[in-house]
């Protein structure tokens, strides 16, 4: 048997997307994972969707929490229920790639790198590729991710047979990035696959593009999830301000 891949999905509010979503999951080639979809009190079909496409598929699971919570509460229940080899995130209106839990492992396997993540396309919400490929670098350290986290959820893998299971800090914005550097203190970087392997969506209203807003949470990571002094949080705040807006042109 295969190693088995644990897809971690946090959901509100989703039944434009999800099945799209899950669909790109059902088309792997590497068929041995299960997705483990945690609901945040959606309001609209989300649940119905997902629990009419579990009916035929016994690899997707559902946990629906009973209180709105966030990303990072729900993307850390569903890391309580990991068993796989290997855990990655899917957020609920990306898609990958047919080959892309099967490529991420054979890397994982070239390279020796417990941890590897890959480029990805643009599209608006309608799969319209109107925004150029993002392209990853070919490894980043724990400081490369301070200055820009160009290692996105959505194509995020590690081997946690090997790394172990951690979770990502309680807070409302950048609890993905608070994970990475996790698992980047403990190892010295992240592989980068050059290739894209996954589909962003970027919606309308996505609150990542809106990089004025996330200022001040950016500061308080540095300060309070990562307990940097002011001087190495300026410094790093004024790398991910350049970059940062200059990642979403076109």
């Amino acid at each position: 048997m295969s190693e088995l891949v644990s897809i971690i999905t946090p959901t509100y509010n989703s039944e434009k997307f999800i099945a799209d979503t899950i669909q790109s999951v059902q088309k792997q080639t590497h068929t041995n994972w299960e997705m483990i979809i945690v609901d945040d009190c959606s309001s609209d079909k989300t649940v119905e969707v997902i629990q009419n496409m579990m009916e035929d598929d016994h690899r997707i699971h559902l946990i629906q929490l009973t209180k709105n919570s966030g990303a990072s509460r729900a993307r850390n229940k569903g890391i309580e229920q990991v068993k796989g080899d290997f855990m990655t995130f899917l957020d609920a209106d990306d898609i990958w790639f047919p080959d892309f839990i099967q490529n991420s492992i054979a890397t994982i396997k070239e390279t020796g790198i417990h941890f590897v993540f890959s480029s990805y396309r643009r599209s608006n919400e309608n799969l319209e590729f109107v925004y150029s490929d993002f392209i990853v670098p070919e490894k980043v350290t724990y400081t490369d991710i301070l200055k820009s986290n160009s290692i996105s959820c959505l194509t995020a893998f590690l081997d946690v047979k090997t790394l172990g299971i951690k979770f990502m800090p309680d807070i409302r914005k950048r609890q993905d990035m608070g994970l990475w550097l996790k698992y980047l203190k403990d190892i010295p970087f992240a592989y980068g696959i050059q290739k894209p392997q996954a589909i962003y969506r970027i919606r309308e209203n996505s609150l990542s593009r809106n990089k004025k807003n996330l200022i001040k949470y950016q500061w308080q990571f540095y300060r309070e999830v990562e307990k940097l002094n002011v001087f190495a949080s300026a410094y790093y705040m004024l790398h991910w301000m350049y970059r940062g807006f200059r990642k979403y042109r076109n």
